[in-house]
Formats: C-alpha cells, sequence, structure tokens
C-alpha cells in the first residue's frame, strides 16, 4: 500500500511540475523579430 500511494504522489509531484512549466511560457508567441522574408532579385525567381 506505501508503495501505491508513493507512486501516485510521484505522479501528482510531475504532473503539477509539469503544469508550472507550461503556464510560465511565453504563451507559444512565434518571435516578433526576425524571421521570414521574402527574397528578391533574379536568383530567387
Amino acid at each position: 500500500m506505501r508503495a501505491l500511494r508513493r507512486g501516485a504522489f510521484a505522479m501528482a509531484v510531475a504532473g503539477f511540475v509539469t503544469a508550472v512549466l507550461r503556464l510560465r511560457g511565453n504563451g507559444g508567441l512565434p518571435p516578433q523579430e526576425g524571421g521570414w522574408h521574402e527574397l528578391t532579385g533574379p536568383e530567387y525567381r
């Protein structure tokens, strides 16, 4: 019984840590600077 309780506690802690790390993220927004830009010139046509 003790091992079962320990396993459940470990799963709960892992879920909590995962939730905190996801909420601390930047919301999944793409970069605001840089990235793709249209190429110009004869070699890109």
